[in-house]
């Protein structure tokens, strides 16, 4: 994939959270593991390759690379992926990690992936592109936070970075949609698992 500049801001931003705590990115989401047993297994029962996200310290793709998938994680915070790299240990061959600026990421021509996952990332004008990087018959597993966090302790509050009501299944247009959940709890979230049909299903 290009490498692009990254903005110097963003980075010492995420830098910054990843040096003061560690710990707080480890633990994967319970939602990748219920994707994962519901939907992923029954498509991929011999595995494949995945892309990951704005996947920081690599809680997510070290989760699924201990079940045997090929992961490229990517993230915008070198201090992030250093991290993701030593805490996945004996795992860290079956990962590839990249530093890189997801605000310009392109789908490549020729590299597609049986499934996508991105957990808390939004970026509205590379959604088109997230859903390319999805082959045929693949998966796409999105996680976000929308806009009735704002009202909620803690998590974000600027609107650009929250899903209004029905807005991920917008985003995911052209899907098949297998899962699909809004709800409020300790964080505001939409879940979605979708499915890129091939030639022949549309």
């Amino acid at each position: 994939m290009p490498n692009y500049k990254i903005p110097d801001d963003e980075r010492r931003r995420w830098n910054r959270k990843y040096r003061e705590a560690p710990e707080a990115w480890l633990i994967p989401d319970l939602f990748l593991e219920r994707a994962f047993s519901q939907y992923i297994l029954p498509h991929f029962r011999h595995g494949g390759s995945a892309l990951d996200l704005a996947g920081g310290a690599g809680r997510h793709a070290i989760w699924l690379a201990k079940q045997g998938w090929k992961v490229t994680l990517i993230d915008i915070s070198e201090t992030g992926v250093e991290q993701a790299r030593q805490n996945a240990g004996p795992l860290a061959p079956h990962i590839h990690f990249v530093v890189d600026d997801l605000t310009r990421f392109q789908a490549s021509q020729t590299a597609t992936f049986e499934v996508v996952m991105a957990f808390f990332y939004l970026d509205r004008k590379v959604f088109s592109e997230i859903v390319r990087a999805v082959r045929p018959g693949g998966l796409l597993i999105y996680k976000m936070h929308t806009l009735a966090q704002a009202k909620l302790p803690g998590g974000p509050k600027n609107p650009a970075y929250l899903l209004e009501p029905g807005e991920l299944l917008q985003l995911a247009s052209g899907l098949r949609v297998l899962h699909y959940q809004e709800r409020v709890a300790k964080k505001a979230t939409a879940e979605l698992v979708a499915r890129k049909e091939t030639t022949k299903e549309i």
